[in-house]
C-alpha cells in the first residue's frame, strides 16, 4: 500500500507500480482529506518492488504520506479492501469503456468551480475527451480526460492556467499508455460505458414426433403349420 493526499498522485504511483513489477491493482482507497491509497497484491518481492516504486514515485511529486507491506495477510483482513468493484469487473465482462487504450489526463483543483473552468478549457484547447471526475475530499476535486498523448498535453496545461485563474490549481499527472489493471479501476461516466452485444436468444419449440400406432395381428386367427 501507497499512500498519498492527492489522486493524481496516487494513479501516476499506481501506474508506476504496475509498470515495475508483477502485481495487481486491487483499486483506491479514499478515507477524506485528501489521502488516497493504491492497494496492490502479489508474491512478496513483487510487492515489495512495487512499493518501494510507488513511494519513490509519490515523494517526486512532494505527495508521499505512507507505505506499508503485509507479507502474510490473514484471510480476514480481505474485508477492509476495497475489493468488491475490481472483482466484480474482472468477472462481468459485459461493458467496456469507449475510452479504453487512450492517455490518461488528470488534473486537480481545489474547489469545484475551478476544476469545471479547467475542464472547460481543456475541452476546447484540444481533441479530448472528459471520462469522469473524482473527489477526495478537503475541497480536492480532480477532472479525468482522455485522449492520444499529444492532446492530453496540450490539454491540461490549458486547463492549468484556468483553474489558477478561477481558484486554486493543486496538481495534474498524465499516463501515456495506461496498463488494463488501472484502466480498470479509473472511474468512468456511464455515458462512455458500453454493454457488448449479447447472442439473441430466441424460444425454440421442439415438437415430439407423432407417435404412431402400429396394430399387430392377432396370434389366434394365424395358421398354425405342424411338421412331423
Amino acid at each position: 500500500m501507497v499512500s498519498t493526499r492527492s489522486f493524481p498522485a496516487i494513479v501516476g504511483c499506481a501506474d508506476m507500480m504496475l509498470k515495475s513489477a508483477g502485481v495487481t491493482l486491487i483499486g483506491f482507497e479514499k478515507i477524506g482529506g485528501g489521502y488516497c491509497t493504491a492497494i496492490v497484491r502479489g508474491g512478496i518481492a513483487d510487492v515489495r518492488l512495487a512499493v518501494e516504486a510507488g513511494a519513490q514515485t509519490a515523494e517526486q511529486f512532494g505527495q508521499y504520506i505512507s507505505s506499508s507491506v503485509i507479507p502474510r495477510p490473514l484471510p480476514n483482513l480481505e474485508v477492509i479492501f476495497p475489493l468488491g468493484k475490481h472483482l466484480s469487473m474482472l468477472t462481468d465482462n459485459n461493458g467496456y469503456s469507449r475510452l479504453s487504450n487512450q492517455a490518461v489526463g488528470l488534473l486537480e483543483t481545489r474547489g469545484f468551480p475551478a476544476m469545471v473552468g479547467a475542464c472547460d478549457a481543456m475541452l476546447k484547447a484540444a481533441e479530448v475527451y472528459l471520462s469522469s471526475y473524482e473527489t477526495i475530499g478537503g475541497g480536492l476535486c480532480t477532472a479525468i480526460i482522455r485522449g492520444s498523448v499529444a492532446d492530453v498535453a496540450v490539454a491540461v496545461e490549458a486547463g492549468m492556467q484556468e483553474a489558477e485563474r478561477i481558484g486554486e490549481f493543486s496538481s495534474l499527472m498524465v499516463i501515456p499508455r495506461p496498463l488494463d489493471d488501472l484502466e480498470q479501476c479509473l472511474p468512468a461516466a456511464a455515458c462512455w460505458i458500453e454493454e457488448k452485444p449479447e447472442p439473441l436468444k430466441l424460444p425454440v419449440s421442439i415438437k415430439e414426433p407423432e407417435k404412431q400406432l402400429v396394430e399387430l395381428p392377432d396370434l389366434a386367427k394365424l395358421p398354425i403349420e405342424i411338421t412331423e
